[in-house]
């Protein structure tokens, strides 16, 4: 049976249902013009010598599953009660058996619970069936992003060569390490990758509840793990899809509220089918953009060669191997109407880059605006190998100085472009960007975008993990965001960046590395950064402790600290639920 699907993708050049395979792993291709409407500067980093080490930030940690009283310095508000979740890998090995990237680690909880200004710490290791089956046998069962599972040593020498013919779809060697973020479905919260599987979790307690699989609803290979909310709950996601007709990407929608108390995501629906420009080399993304009308998907020069994926069993390489950069291609952005489910015939492109992160989306005077953390330098995902993480002195200089760095800049797509608009012109209303949206002879249209920083980001190293006041300015017309500087391979300081003034304020503590902001507003307030900041900080050094920090979100200065003596990994995302 292998070999029969194996023939058939060979003369389709299509992927073969590589289930495995999330929604990380899609791209599109479009070929390289670079129109030149305008001059658009390209960032140059300085050189940094003599980076401290990270290692201890990125090694197997002890979980602490039993509520540990943290020591409170400074002040958390009276009003800040509930509890931050966050998530990231926390074991790297099993046995003689050592995962070589950082996505690849076993999903690690993590819980501060705030109450009165008093705070309480606990972790848990998410109790997967991929956890489980390591556990058990005290090896790498179940592969994962960057690391391939061996065969059973128990196996004889045939069983061992043939384990090498199992399709990276079955669904029994499929990854459920959901470490990489909380998202809610119908008030219920999930953890999530971008594999089929989420797997829900009891907010109080950190224990799974139940192993979820998009596919037994809807005809999709996976999801993202960043989906967006409509105020009334409705929720909208990315996913992909493989078979014999080629890849293609899939807008989802799943309805705000249960019809039955012990239903998951039922009533989810595919609203919108995406074609991969390229058939058998999609793109690979990790987050979309939407608007109060519209969902904004970027296929990026980032790709997945699915025929790489299909063999990489055979070829003894783990899946990562089949993701690759591939700059000769340009960026295209898909607009989609969320009402209807249509694809707008607008054809948006733009020079390559990459983007992880999308920042906020809104409409303004026909036009859909979007900004992104945006790399020029798709090599990302090769840096992340923990080898690399780990390494010292010089070595980690040069690391960090190959990595790309990632900056905001801002899009504009107009959406009822007249076919009678002259060649050259910038069909751009806005008067306040200099984004620009240029109709070629062709009818497609070149975006050049705007840098929403000055060269003071640059020196803190770029920013990621963007995060805004979400409740109430998501798809709008916003003045601040928040993340954390990359001075280091993790994030070194947090950042306030005001996209109008494009200025910054600056957080940051020698020794120390704080995780992705996370911004909770003060009840009562209307103003966008009135609230706080609360962000998990960690350090290398044994004899200090690490710490969750509360910053005022206006000024960003320190209001207070809980520090924990308990070693913590750096980890991906999080959310706080108030109580």
């Amino acid at each position: 049976m292998f070999f029969r699907v194996f023939l058939h993708f060979i003369r389709s050049h299509s992927a073969t249902a590589v289930d495995f395979l999330p929604v990380m792993v899609h791209r599109l291709p479009v070929f390289k013009r670079y129109m030149g409407n305008t001059p658009q500067k390209k960032a140059v980093f300085g050189q940094c010598r003599g980076l401290p080490c990270v290692a201890p930030l990125l090694t197997t940690v002890e979980e602490a599953p039993r509520g540990i009283s943290a020591r409170v310095c400074g002040h958390f508000p009276k009003w800040l009660n509930g509890s931050l979740l966050r998530i990231g890998p926390g074991k790297f090995e099993f046995g003689k058996d050592k995962y070589n990237h950082w996505f690849d680690g076993m999903a690690l909880l993590h819980q501060f619970r705030m109450a009165k200004g008093t705070v309480t710490y606990r972790s848990k290791f998410l109790q997967s069936d991929t956890y489980k089956a390591n556990s058990a046998k005290n090896r790498i069962v179940i592969s994962e992003f960057g690391t391939l599972a061996l065969p059973d040593p128990c196996k004889n020498v045939f069983e061992r060569f043939m384990s090498r013919f199992e399709l990276p779809g079955k669904a029994a060697a499929m990854t459920d390490n959901t470490n990489v973020n909380y998202v809610r479905y119908k008030g219920d919260y999930y953890l999530c990758t971008e594999t089929n599987f989420m797997n829900k979790v009891d907010i109080e307690t950190l224990e799974k509840t139940e192993k979820v699989d998009w596919s037994k609803f809807i005809a999709v290979n996976g999801a993202t793990a960043h989906p967006h909310y409509d105020p009334d709950g409705t929720a909208y996601n990315m996913g992909n899809s493989f078979g014999p007709y080629g890849f293609s990407y899939k807008v989802i929608r799943v309805p705000p509220e249960k019809v039955d108390l012990g239903e998951t995501i039922h009533g989810a629906q595919v609203i919108c089918s995406i074609a991969s420009t390229e058939k058998g080399k999609p793109s690979y993304y990790h987050s979309f953009g939407m608007t109060r009308n519209y969902i904004i998907f970027i296929e990026q020069p980032l790709k997945m060669n699915l025929w790489k994926i299909a063999t990489s069993k055979i070829r003894g390489k783990a899946f990562s191997d089949g993701i690759s950069w591939e700059p000769q291609c340009n960026t295209r952005f898909h607009v989609v109407e969320k009402r209807t489910g249509q694809l707008l015939p607008g054809r948006y492109y733009s020079k390559p880059f990459v983007t992880f992160h999308q920042i906020n989306a809104f409409e303004d005077q026909g036009c859909v605006i979007i900004d992104l953390c945006c790399q020029d330098n798709g090599r990302t995902l090769e840096v992340y190998q923990l080898q690399n993480l780990r390494k010292a002195g010089e070595g980690l200089d040069q690391v960090h100085n190959s990595a790309a760095k990632s900056f905001p800049r801002r899009f504009v797509l107009p959406l009822n472009v007249s076919l009678n608009a002259p060649e050259g012109d910038n069909l751009s209303p806005l008067s306040y960007t200099s984004a620009s949206a240029v109709k070629q002879a062709d009818g497609t249209i070149w975006c050049s975008h705007e840098n929403l920083h000055q060269e003071d980001l640059e020196k803190e190293g770029g920013i990621e993990f963007p995060q805004i006041y979400y409740d109430r300015f998501s798809g709008k017309k916003y003045h601040f965001f928040y993340g954390c500087g990359f001075r280091h391979l993790v994030g070194d300081s947090l950042i306030k960046v005001d996209v109008v003034n494009k200025t910054l304020k600056v957080w940051r503590e020698d020794g120390f590395y704080p995780s992705e902001p996370v911004f909770v507003p003060a009840p009562g307030t209307n103003e966008e950064d009135g609230g706080v900041i609360l962000s998990v900080v960690i350090t290398p050094n044994q004899n200090e402790s690490n710490f969750l920090l509360v910053l005022d979100a206006k000024n960003f200065e320190e209001l207070g600290r809980a520090e924990v003596p308990v070693q913590m990994p750096y980890g991906f995302h999080g959310t706080f639920i108030p109580i």
